[in-house]
This record gives structure tokens, sequence and C-alpha cells, in this order.
């Protein structure tokens, strides 16, 4: 999770008063925090990728003004119109098609400023895009650049400029292939003919996004006014990074102006921030959290984490949400804030009165009969998280990317994804695990998720098991005796066929199902030997055998 680091000095600047460290410290986790360490001048805090506004000190002074009662309810940020227009080149479309830009004039990056934006950028990098895949951020010295701007496809091999901390003017695509950042991120953009660049009304470039800025407009402790660049493939995303960076400017008295985006078939202007709202049920606030509220506590509470109220008839609160706010998205979320603004700490835990008693699931009776069979053939058993990454899912087991279901706000961005198969997370054990000794024979049962058009939440579970072996003689004869052993101990009979499956070696791969059902569920999977070049992708240096069962 993400880390922050600030001075004391710097967050009560921002307050506007000083507060005892050791009330600050009990505060901080209340507002959704992790006190990671902290001494006599500096303090460091993780928290929640769920709340990025978080990442900068003015995001957190902000929340801890509507504790302290120094400002409560919604924030204002004005915002004036700079009449500058952006025109976005249709190539771009299929490339990363969706731009916003905002201005901020009269920023003061002297002190520990500079290194605190740098650092809010790329923590932002990683929480909500992805590492630069899904949102990209630039921000620019607006001083030594004109408008407009243009954000357009460019040929790699006739387009240069110096990218940022090199004093040698580069081809886009040397870029790619010399510059550290290049050789980090070209895989974001290498597979296209043309790459994405932001460029002023003289040509100057401004960004290579998502890859490097250029070097003129570096900021420095002297720079006064910026502008900001965000581009990116999901273009909710790149307004709410956007939004993020521009209120966190404004709470340290930053002048905020937005410009136009001319897109082909629409014009936009960006940031917008205007708030949203959220109807609040006060009875579905009291049951959920368990204290008694009126809808004037409810307005009171929700204005100690600044959030705007309404107040309705027949216990109806309209919540006001700010334009930062990117975790509210149901009114659940918002009851969350109430009982964060009451106080956690006030909440008196109490038992339920009910009794029941105890029998084992059903669900946990079949896994486990899954579980003894594999433990009787000498295999160990992992347990992996359900989420993982498209790298890891797709590309790493040569799979083409389909329908999935993907995590809104990732924690992180190996974990972006609920997975679909339980192989790659086996392979990703194998591959923490190479360094001890073979054979290694490991297994899983657990859970998978796939979109289902036929179900009303589009999403339904299914019960797989998958085995994978490991040793310098592992071949599809072993797998295909395991799978056999397998279904002997399930009372079931075998029935196998010619598969091609692109994580395994063409010719040695089987699709396999049971003959009847297992306890009202179809059997059916796969084995055989996996493809050289996935044992590659997690750095193993053996044959691999596996197979994966699914219950259906």
């Amino acid at each position: 999770m993400p880390v922050i680091t600030f001075d004391y000095e710097d967050l009560y600047k921002v307050l506007g008063i000083e507060i005892p460290k050791d009330e600050l410290i009990k505060m901080l986790p209340m507002i959704g925090s992790d006190i990671d360490d902290y001494d006599d001048e500096q303090i460091k805090v993780e928290f929640f990728p769920n709340r990025p506004d978080y990442l900068s000190v003015e995001g957190v002074a902000r929340t801890l003004k509507g504790f302290l009662g120094i400002e409560k309810g919604l924030p204002e940020y004005h915002l004036e119109s700079s009449d500058i227009d952006i025109e976005v080149d249709g190539d771009l479309k299929d490339i990363r098609p969706y731009i916003a830009f905002g201005m901020v004039e009269n920023v003061d990056l002297t002190g520990n400023k500079l290194k605190q934006v740098m650092e809010f950028q790329e923590d932002l990098h990683w929480v909500l895009g992805r590492d630069r895949k899904k949102v990209a951020i630039g921000i620019h010295n607006l001083d030594v650049i004109e408008a407009p701007f243009f954000y357009k496809a460019a040929d790699p091999d006739k387009n240069s400029f110096v990218p940022l901390e090199s004093a040698e003017e580069m081809t886009l695509r040397e870029i790619l292939e010399k510059h550290k950042k290049g050789k980090d991120y070209a895989h974001l953009i290498d597979r296209f003919d043309k790459y994405p660049l932001i460029v002023d009304s003289n040509g100057d470039v401004l960004s290579m996004p998502p890859i490097i800025n250029g070097e003129l407009t570096k900021l420095t402790e002297d720079t006064k006014n910026v502008l900001i660049d965000v581009t990116g493939t999901d273009e909710k995303a790149v307004n709410y990074t956007l939004n993020i960076i521009m209120t966190s400017f404004a709470e340290v008295g930053g002048k905020l102006k937005s410009l136009n985006v001319n897109y082909e078939d629409r014009t936009i202007q960006t940031p917008n921030l205007m708030p949203k709202k959220k109807e609040i049920n006060v009875k579905n606030a009291v049951k959920l959290i368990g204290i008694e509220l009126t809808p004037f506590d409810v307005a009171n509470y929700l204005g100690n984490v600044r959030i705007g109220a309404e107040i309705e008839t027949d216990g109806i609160v309209q919540a006001i949400i700010p334009p930062y706010r990117v975790d509210i998205l149901h009114e659940v979320d918002v009851i969350e804030n109430i009982a964060i603004g009451y106080c956690f700490n006030k909440l008196e835990p109490e038992l339920p009165e009910i009794s029941t008693i105890a029998n084992e699931d059903i669900r946990r009776v079949f896994d486990n009969s899954l579980r003894e069979v594999l433990i009787g053939m000498g295999f160990l058993e992992t347990m992996s998280l359900m989420l993982t990454n498209e790298k890891q899912h797709y590309e790493n087991m040569k799979i083409s990317e389909d329908e999935r279901v993907t995590v809104a706000q990732p924690i992180s961005v190996d974990r972006t994804m609920l997975r679909k198969s339980l192989i790659n997370g086996l392979m990703e054990f194998l591959e923490d695990n190479k360094h001890e000794e073979l054979p290694q024979k490991i297994f899983e049962v657990g859970n998978v998720v796939y979109l289902d058009e036929t179900y009303e939440t589009r999403t339904r579970d299914v019960k797989k098991l998958a085995g994978a072996v490991t040793h310098s003689t592992a071949n599809f004869t072993e797998i295909k005796s395991i799978v056999d052993s397998i279904f002997v101990n399930l009372g079931l009979k075998m029935e196998i066929d010619n598969y091609n499956h692109p994580s395994f070696i063409k010719g040695r791969c089987a699709k396999v199902k049971a003959a009847e059902k297992l306890d009202g569920l179809n059997v059916t999977g796969f084995f055989g030997e996996m493809n050289p070049e996935v044992i590659t992708n997690f750095n193993l240096e053996y044959p691999v055998i596996a197979f994966e069962l699914e219950f259906d």
C-alpha cells in the first residue's frame, strides 16, 4: 500500500495551526491510515489505495481540518476558464485515446514541496494508473511553453526531443531503447506504429506519455505556474486523477484554470470539479452503524470528513461528494464515512443476540475430499489470492486476453483482476520456490470467477482443482497417470481427447471429462506438459507438467 512521508511543519503549515504530535498520531488512524513510523520531525503514514486523495500532505490536512473543526463540510474550489484549446489527434483512439488538462497559477514549490509533488505523481501512477498503463501524469512549467497545445500520434523516427534528466536529443524510438524510463515503460506503446506526443504551438515537446516528460518543462523551485496533463485508456480514471491533483494544489492557494479538450466528435472542459450527489436513508445508516442518528447528526458527521449534506424529508439526506473522492460508489460508502465522522473509537462492540449450532459447510466437505486425494498422492497444498493481474494470467501463460472481472480500485498493480484459472498461481508459487529441492508437487483447490450474461450479477463462481509438478524428467505420461488416479479415487471414469492449449506443448495436452456427474457436478478439464515459453516466462529452468479440473 502507498506510504507518504511528511514533516510535521509542512502539515501544520497547511492546517494553519499546530497540534500536539501525540494527538495527531491518535487522530490519523481514525481517518483510515496506519502509522508506519515517526520521529520528532517526520511521520510516515500508510493509506489504503481507495483514498488516493490522501497521497499528498494537502489531502491529509483537508480531512483533518474537518475533524478539528477548522473547516467543515464540502470544500469549495473556484475554477476559471483559460480559453486555451488542446487539439486531440483522432489517430490516438486505438493507442492512448483520453487526455485531460488543467492549469494552476501561483504555486509554491520551495522547500519540500517540489519533492512532495514528484512523489505524489508517482504514487498516483501506481494507485490509479496501474503503473502508467491506465493513467499517466505530466506536470510542466507553464511559463516556458505557449498555447494552444496538441496531443498527437507521432512518427517515432521523425520526432525527437530532449527527455527529462538527459542532455541529448533523442527520437521517440531511441527513448524507448536507451532512456531508463523508456526501457521501463516501452511495453505500453512499442507495439504501435505511432507514439503519443504533447507539443505546444511552437512544436516544443512537453511530454511523450506515458513514458517521459521533456527536459524543457522540468519543474524547479522557481516555477510559479504549472500545466498538468493526464493521459490514459480510461476516461473516468483520467478525469479523477486530474481532479485529485488540481484540488491538492488548491488547498495551498493555487489558482485553478480549465482548458478545452477538442476531440474529433466533441469538446469537453477539464477539469470538471462539480460535486456529485448520493441519496442516504438515515434508517440504513442507523442499521449498519448501530447508533441512533438524526438527519442533522448525519449532516454533521459527514461535514467532519468534508462531505456536504442537504437534509430532505422522510429521513433522507443528500450527500454532496467532492470531486476528488473516487472511492464513493454506493450508499454504503457514504455510511462508512458517517461512521468515520462519528469516530470509530466511540462505537461500542456488541455480541449478537443469537445462538446457533455449527455444522461443516457442505462445500468445505467437498473441498476436503479433493484435498485428501491429492495429499495422499504426495502433493503439497498451496493457497493463492483470487486476485491476479493480466500479465501473469494471460501474457505469461501465452493466453489471449478475454472478458474478465477487473478491480475498479486495485490495491497494487499485480492484483488487478479476478482469476479465471488456478495454474498461473501455481506457476508463481514454483517461481518463488525455485531455490527449493526437486521434485516439487503442488496443488490448489479454489474458486475462479467468470463473466456470465445469463446471471443478473454477470459473474459466477466455479470450483477448480489444479496441480503442477516440476523436476528434470517430468513428462506427459506422468501427468496423465496423476489425473487418472484422481478420477479413480473420486470414483469416476475418465474420458480423454486431443486438445490444443497455448500454455502447453502442442501434441502433449489432452482434454478430459468424467463419464458421469460427481455430486451433481460435471467434471471437465485438461492436462499436459507446459510450453517452454511459459516456463521461461516464470523464470523456471525445469520441465513443468500440470492439470486443471473444473467442477460445475
